[in-house]
């Protein structure tokens, strides 16, 4: 993955609660393979009618929507089943970064491991943050690093689990969170092997037959 530090670039406001991921990617399009790219996928059923024709005034059909790197949306984002592809269609998409009061706790999961921040703000701040973008994407800062958004002269803090920042900050998977442990993992195994050297009664005898 890509490290997160600092995103700095428009933004689309999306003033729903209760986003849930089958409204992020409807489940018949999963049957898709991902290299079709989700991000057509995304918000499908709230981007178009249902003659398949956009929905004009939509956030994500706005001129703009292409390139804004984060979605500003209300509580409980992200709700509903597992389905990982909710995180593909936004990462497919262009989405870095999702703001929002509350996320569904699988779909935060998922979104730090495929390189998606979930940057936690209060109610308050995400209706702030969402008045400040209006009806069209616009210009949104996000430091990762001092956990601050801005917009103009509006600033407001984020949380997120110390854990995930890490990985974020860095890039990182599961299997590097163990890895910057090497040293000391290295370490303890020595000690335990010296301690218990009956635990390591090299290869087995070679049987041959006579």
């Amino acid at each position: 993955m890509e490290p997160i530090k600092i995103i700095d670039a428009p933004a689309c406001p999306l003033p729903l609660a209760n986003v849930d991921t089958d409204q992020l990617i409807p489940a018949r399009f999963m049957k898709e393979p991902r290299s079709v790219g989700y991000g057509r996928f995304l918000l499908h059923d709230l981007r178009h009618d249902e003659n398949g024709r956009p929905v004009a005034g939509f956030i994500l059909n706005h001129p703009q929507a292409d390139e804004a790197k984060t979605l500003v949306a209300r509580r409980n984002f992200g709700a509903g089943s597992s389905r990982e592809a909710a995180v593909y269609a936004l990462v497919d998409f262009g989405f870095h970064c999702v703001i929002a009061p509350s996320f569904g706790d699988i779909f935060a999961s998922n979104a730090v491991n495929n390189g998606l921040l979930p940057a936690t703000v209060s109610e308050a701040d995400a209706e702030a943050l969402l008045a400040a973008l209006g009806e069209s994407p616009g210009p949104l800062r996000v430091d990762l690093e001092a956990q601050r958004i801005a917009i103009g002269e509006l600033s407001v803090a984020f949380t997120i689990a110390p854990t995930w920042r890490t990985k974020l900050l860095n890039g990182w998977d599961d299997i590097d969170m163990t890895r910057q442990h090497a040293a000391t993992i290295a370490r303890f195994a020595t000690r335990y092997a010296s301690q218990r050297p009956w635990l390591d009664a090299g290869p087995p005898p070679l049987i041959t037959r006579g």
